[in-house]
This record gives structure tokens, sequence and C-alpha cells, in this order.
């Protein structure tokens, strides 16, 4: 990639008076690239210095920058490693027979990584517990507390069941009524969701982040789970009830459950197709009339 007069270094200077661009700026001109052919699907992108040394700015503006089309599917591999890589069929890279759905806890991480590249975060979350978003959080978050990142706002909902219905998963197989399962059920969906409105509202004393965590409890155990990023995009995963044995209380249980961490997660992007579109704001759609409707206030007690 040539780089351009202004920025041609004299005696190991820039010679570039100019205001040093934002992270948006540098996306929108490598989009420009990468949309007109400059760019070509599969190629190597310099690494995060040569940007930075290109653009004038930090690298922490150049991963944002990165973030961002990677969000958009332009860009695949992005990370602290090696360069990223043009999407072989840009605005798909994530999509599509090529890429099949991985497991939520492979899958989630770098989906919600590349949503904090915005200034605006906008996560939903419809879930049995806050487990696999929870621990989702951790790199962002990592990022944020190095000063690599730093989104204005963040705005976080979640819905889960109540602790007021009769689960129909995790169920004893006998039918019991002793309780154990949903105690302990009960007691990770409030841990899980503490560890996570904890962690978030903390941004908002270190970093000056305006942050708004939200739970709301579901009348029904869903069989699905849901993320919705930032309006653009939607994961979507079934629950996959089993039969199997655990031991609770020192006791060997068989009961029915599904592991939602190893949920295959489909993805859906707005903008991608007519499908992915309207997958995308009919879950909007559907998020939202259960949150204003019959869904009800969670508290994170026992």
């Amino acid at each position: 990639m040539v780089v351009d007069g202004e920025h041609a270094a004299v005696n190991g200077r820039k010679r570039s008076q100019r205001p040093q661009r934002s992270h948006r700026e540098v996306a929108d001109e490598l989009r420009s690239r990468i949309r007109s052919g400059e760019l070509r699907p599969g190629q190597r992108m310099p690494t995060q210095a040569k940007l930075a040394d290109e653009f004038g700015v930090e690298r922490g503006a150049v991963r944002q920058a990165l973030r961002i089309l990677q969000s958009e599917r332009l860009l695949t591999n992005v990370s602290k490693g090696s360069p990223a890589t043009v999407a072989p069929i840009p605005g798909k890279a994530l999509a599509g027979p090529e890429v099949p759905p991985q497991p939520t806890m492979v899958a989630l991480a770098p989906r919600i990584s590349a949503a904090f590249a915005a200034q605006h975060v906008e996560i939903d979350a419809l879930c049995l517990t806050s487990v696999s978003l929870t621990l989702a959080m951790g790199e962002p978050l990592r990022e944020i507390h190095a000063g690599r990142i730093k989104p204005a706002k963040v705005d976080v909902r979640v819905m889960m069941p109540s602790r007021d219905i009769e689960l129909a998963f995790p169920a004893p197989v006998d039918d019991s009524t002793d309780g154990r399962l949903q105690r302990r059920w009960l007691a990770q969906r409030n841990a899980q969701g503490q560890v996570l409105r904890h962690n978030l509202n903390a941004l908002r004393a270190t970093h000056g982040i305006d942050v708004h965590v939200s739970f709301r409890a579901l009348p029904f155990t869903p069989p699905v789970k849901l993320y919705l990023l930032n309006g653009a995009e939607a994961l979507f995963a079934y629950y996959t009830v089993q039969r199997r044995e655990q031991e609770v209380d020192s006791e060997q249980l068989e009961m029915y459950d599904a592991e939602g961490t190893r949920s295959m997660l489909f993805a859906f992007e707005q903008g991608v197709g007519l499908r992915d579109t309207t997958f995308v704001e009919q879950s909007h759609l559907w998020f939202n009339a259960l949150w204003e409707t019959i869904s009800s206030e969670l508290l994170l007690t026992s």
C-alpha cells in the first residue's frame, strides 16, 4: 500500500500537521478501498503498525476501525497478532455455507468484541442464564480497561426465566418436586447476572462510560437463546434438551437439561440479503414485545 506524500517521513519524523483522524475516518477510508477493489477479497491487510503510521493515528484507533469493518463482514481474522484479511465475499465474511455455525462459547465473544467498536453499544439477550454473555464480555472489558477502546454509552438488556415458574429444564426426569435443580439454576442465574451487572456498572466509575444494565423475568422457559447487537445483528441458537445424569448435592440425579454454551449460534446481519434483514428486524420486534408486555421485573436475589 502506498503512503501519500503528506505522511512521508523526513529525517524519521512525519511532515503532516493535520489533526489526527478518528477511528471512524480510518474505517471509512479502508471500507472505500475494499469496495472499490483496491483491497481485493482474500488479500491480507497491512499490519496495524503500518496502518497507524499511514493514517497518523494510534494503534488503538486502527484496531477499532478494523473491528468496525469486521462487524460489517468486510474483514476476517481481526486480532492483535497477524494482519486481518479482506473477506472472501465482502459483506458475508461470517455468513453463508462456507463458515458453518459455531458453538456459543466460540462464536459469541468475537461478535461482542466487534460490537464494542461502536460509540453506543446496544446488546439485548434472551437466555436461560447469562453465563455465555458474561464470559463473552471479558475481552471488550479488558480492552476498555487497557485504554484501547472507549464507547460513550453501553445499554444492556437481559431477559431470563422468572424464579416463580416451574422450569421445563433443567428438571428431574422422575418429576421430583424437591426443588434442588430449580434452586441450583436460580443460584447460577443470579450469580452470573450480578457479575455481569457489576462488571459493566464499574465502567461508569472507572472510565466515565454511560452504562445501563436492565433485567426482566420471563413467565416461561425459553427454548432458544437470542443476542441482538447494536440493532444490526441477531445471533440465534436452540437449547437442545438432553437426558443426562449429574451430581447435585452429593447425589446422582437424572435430569433433562441443555448446555447453552455448546448451542450452535447462527448469525444474521441487517443489510446482508432480505432473509437476514427480515430476521434481525423481526427478532427486535419479538424481543421488545416480550420486554414491554408479559415480562416482569427481575431481582437478582435468592
